[in-house]
């Protein structure tokens, strides 16, 4: 497999796994494309997925049903995961849109498909709408009343790739955008919104914050060069102190989230279990360190798996 930082060479990018199913299963041709949808990098969607199953997850605890174990929907969790990948990869693809000057400045990203000029801007458009469309799709199998909520989440994802050169919080705008399957799990299991999937959302704002923080160390000279702003710049040498916050508020958000829904206490082990791996994550972190950075952030997996046993932990409690 090559490894390309050019214009004129062909292959994958510089931040791209090697050995990745991409690479193996998918012909050469397709690689830009699914480098756009960052397929060979689930931590994307994983990370989009998240707020989805524990909402899902969340929302049978507060059903009052306690003769049977309380979990949550199969046919919604396959949905959310489609729906994630999908729309993770038109993000992406629309970010590098949006983004492709900027892209062409920075060495990690100069490389990827738009900058390196692996595709067109016309391919990557059609693309983007092929994405769009089949996270269409997913969406309209839900109720009526999940679907305007999951069509409400646009707004967000059309402003977040401007906010890097508006603010020092660009992070924050991803949460808005990431954080959104906190309402869509609730949605589609009620077909109505209740304050336990807000408090949901907004903790999951402080901990997209929190480990995007992370990821944008590993940019953070180079988006000083070229005006990118970041909550890592901001933060600087405070951000262990500014992580402490930001994770401290998401767990109090979570715990108040599965307070008002009823969870029993076996969903509170998860989250303490969640809380060690983010004080871990705050302890060893070396912000000048882009590699350490880089794996920090993509086991922020490790906290979704998590939080998402002890729910269905406290589900399955339920009939015993």
């Amino acid at each position: 497999m090559d490894s390309i930082q050019s214009h004129d060479a062909q292959g994958r990018v510089a931040d791209a796994p090697s050995g990745h199913w991409t690479y193996k299963l998918l012909p050469r041709s397709a690689w830009p494309f699914a480098q756009l949808a960052r397929w060979d990098r689930p931590i994307g969607w994983w990370l989009l997925l998240w707020p989805c199953w524990w909402s899902a997850a969340l929302a049978p605890l507060a059903s009052g049903m306690s003769e049977t174990a309380i979990l949550p929907n199969i046919w919604h969790l396959v949905l959310f995961l489609i729906g994630a990948v999908a729309m993770r990869g038109a993000g992406c693809t629309y970010n590098d849109l949006i983004d492709q000057k900027i892209d062409d400045q920075v060495a990690r990203t100069r490389s990827r498909p738009l900058p390196s000029g692996q595709v067109s801007r016309l391919q990557a458009k059609t693309f983007l709408v092929g994405q769009a469309l089949v996270g269409l799709l997913v969406l309209l199998q839900f109720n009526n009343y999940a679907i305007i909520v999951g069509f409400c989440s646009l707004g967000a994802v059309a402003i977040y790739p401007f906010m890097k050169r508006v603010t020092d919080w660009p992070q924050l705008f991803l949460g808005f955008a990431f954080s959104w399957g906190a309402f869509m799990g609730w949605a589609a299991y009620f077909g109505t919104l209740t304050i336990t999937p807000f408090l949901l959302y907004i903790g999951c704002i402080f901990w997209t914050i929190g480990y995007d923080t992370i990821y944008a160390h590993q940019d953070k000279e180079d988006d000083a060069l070229v005006g990118v702003r970041s909550t890592a710049r901001l933060f600087g040498e405070k951000t262990k102190r500014a992580l402490v916050i930001l994770y401290s508020l998401m767990l109090i958000f979570f715990a108040a989230a599965f307070y008002t829904a009823g969870a029993s206490w076996i969903a509170y082990i998860g989250l303490v279990a969640a809380a060690i791996h983010l004080a871990r994550q705050i302890i060893v972190i070396d912000i000048d360190n882009g590699d350490q950075c880089l794996a920090l952030f993509k086991s922020n997996t490790i906290v979704g798996w998590i939080i998402f046993a002890g729910l269905i932990a406290a589900g399955i409690s339920a009939a015993i």
